[in-house]
């Protein structure tokens, strides 16, 4: 049981309330990780605050003219406060899949579910994990990852993560997967594809993306049950030509017939509407019938009917109005551009600190943010930027740190790298 779960535990013993826990009542607390060190540093990080993962400008979320227009027209009530269905607006549902097909070309002619709509992407992943975890089911997935995935597959489904290193010689450790999915005893397994990845901002290359499909059809051929699920929960935000620019979905859709395919995303980062919470779920293996796909949906269906019954009837109606309007695309084309100038920003700034050996800048190229190794202690250099230099970084593992450049104004970048770095220096 994690540490922070028992000291909640131990201060509600001899109560009722603790008498009436059930066992995941027990094992559930809220992680010390992003969202409380984000909040620290609202507060405190006055300066620059590269925490959270929300791409602002002047201070103020970013966002498409196209969604935002839409409420100052005249909206119907039912699109507002009506219930939505179950899955989802089914209109919205067959744009987001028309939109899934241009923007991932290789599943052109492969059969795929109509997506279900979740209530953001943790939600999906939530609903996704809850049909295929068992207690003590095996999840293989890279050490650097999104802290979520603790509370979602350790305590929620008792399954454990059976962890790899990412990256090996600048790039992602295809072989590291490979080794991993063979040491597995169990004839099952659930494999996390999350690109670009939370917390490193690294995409696979197009010949890494190969490799990796590659490395799950030999597995699946031996005979070995896989559920893969990508996370794409910052597709598109692809800032380099080697890149495969599509989802892994679309390698392994159409791979194997012991290959399960989920594909999790949502508008959050796509569309930047993180509060809307509209993510959907989507469903493929080679051979697939239409029925047996409906089936898969159905169950997710009663998933959402008994946990949240359904999603934001208002923020799915402005979404499928912007994706309608004539302004899209110029205006997904216009959030694109202002998160590549701050990469491209970012890139620059790193230049100068290239022979400095407290801090090593760890393979990017993609997303929101990058991810820092240090020699001192990540806490110790996330509370001294705190202090003294009033900024604020998430402290990942005891000698990984992250900064969220979305958040950052372009023209301030080469001033946050070199704070961090003179911070560290400082400690070292």
């Amino acid at each position: 049981m994690n540490e922070l779960a028992k000291g909640l535990n131990q201060r509600l013993e001899g109560s009722i309330a603790y008498s009436m826990l059930s066992d995941f009542g027990k094992r559930i607390y809220v992680p010390r990780g992003i969202v409380v060190q984000g909040n620290e540093a609202k507060a405190r990080a006055k300066r620059f605050n590269a925490t959270i993962g929300v791409a602002l400008e002047d201070g103020q979320p970013m966002y498409f003219g196209s969604m935002k227009k839409q409420f100052n027209e005249n909206m119907s009530a039912s699109e507002i406060f009506g219930y939505a269905p179950m899955g989802g607006v089914l209109a919205l549902r067959e744009a987001w899949k028309v939109e899934m097909l241009e923007k991932n070309p290789d599943l052109e002619g492969v059969k795929i579910s109509l997506p279900v709509v979740c209530s953001g992407l943790t939600n999906g992943l939530s609903i996704v994990f809850s049909i295929l975890l068992d207690e003590g089911d095996s999840v293989v997935l890279p050490d650097m990852y999104w802290e979520n995935y603790d509370l979602l597959i350790d305590e929620q489904r008792k399954a454990k993560k059976v962890l790899y290193p990412m990256f090996k010689d600048g790039g992602f450790n295809v072989e590291g997967l490979d080794k991993t999915l063979s040491s597995l005893k169990a004839d099952k397994a659930v494999v996390m594809l999350n690109f670009p990845n939370n917390p490193s901002g690294y995409t696979p290359t197009v010949d890494e993306a190969d490799a990796i499909a590659a490395v799950l059809k030999k597995h699946a051929d031996s005979g070995k049950k896989l559920a893969v699920i990508t996370d794409d929960a910052y597709f598109g935000l692809f800032y380099e030509d080697s890149i495969y620019k599509q989802s892994v979905f679309a390698k392994v859709a159409n791979l194997s017939e012991n290959i399960l395919a989920v594909k999790c995303d949502a508008a959050t980062k796509e569309n930047m509407a993180w509060g809307f919470r509209v993510g959907f779920i989507t469903y493929a293996f080679k051979g697939a019938s239409e029925d047996q796909l409906s089936v898969l949906v159905e169950k997710t269906l009663g998933t959402i009917r008994g946990s949240i019954s359904s999603c934001s009837m208002a923020g799915q109606s402005v979404l499928l109005r912007s994706l309608r309007d004539s302004e899209y695309k110029a205006d997904k084309q216009h959030g694109f551009d202002r998160m590549h100038v701050r990469y491209v920003a970012l890139r620059e700034a790193l230049v100068k600190h290239n022979n400095k050996t407290c801090l090593k800048a760890l393979p990017f190229n993609s997303g929101y943010f990058m991810s820092l190794e240090t020699k001192c202690n990540a806490e110790d250099l996330r509370q001294l930027l705190l202090e003294k230099y009033e900024t604020g970084i998430i402290r990942m593992t005891d000698h990984i740190v992250r900064l969220a450049f979305c958040s950052v104004p372009a023209d301030a970048i080469q001033e946050l790298v070199d704070t961090v770095y003179k911070a560290a220096e400082e400690l070292c």
